[in-house]
């Protein structure tokens, strides 16, 4: 395997040993997600679209609302509420408002849904073997060690919406 500077055909320096880790992170996150959405394509489905139907066969039987799916999903998604609205035409998911405040919506895995994922299950459960299975056990402790200190730091560190953007004056 090249290096990333060689992969990006890049012929200066990174600016900091700290650029070229996160490039390398970001990289590897994509050539990951891309692997994990070929898996996907025989089902139609997306990997976003997969990871909500997972979250809500987890929340059975009483569902979630948008922001609480929201809040699980591995990946921001701006539109949670358009994307369930794809999933409840694809019959894999239902819907019903809340009967004490009709402005909360709950979404549950239909029995389609379900149907799809049990389907999908023995193929998805073997794709982080596949992914990941050239790792030992100690590579592996380490990466996800490391990878949960960089999103920690982040959280701690998260500036509020607005702050630290330029003022045009």
């Amino acid at each position: 395997m090249a290096s990333l500077k060689s992969e990006i055909a890049q012929a200066s320096p990174f600016a900091s040993l700290e650029e070229e880790a996160l490039l390398n992170l970001l990289r590897s996150s994509d050539v990951l997600h891309r692997a994990f959405h070929r898996r996907m394509r025989d089902w139609g489905v997306t990997s976003t679209q997969y990871n909500v139907l997972r979250i809500l066969r987890g929340a059975q039987p009483r569902g979630l609302t948008c922001a609480a799916i929201g809040s699980r999903m591995i990946t921001a998604e701006p539109d949670i509420t358009r994307l369930l609205g794809r999933l409840k035409k694809l019959k894999l998911v239902k819907q019903q408002r809340d009967r004490c405040d009709r402005r909360v919506v709950w979404t549950q895995i239909s029995e389609t849904g379900l149907e799809l994922l049990t389907a999908m299950d023995p193929v998805i459960d073997q794709v982080p073997r596949e992914l990941l299975g050239h790792m030992s056990k100690a590579e592996l402790t380490d990466l996800t060690r490391l990878l949960e200190m960089v999103r920690r730091n982040q959280e701690e560190n998260q500036v509020p919406a607005g702050k630290g953007e330029q003022q045009n004056s």
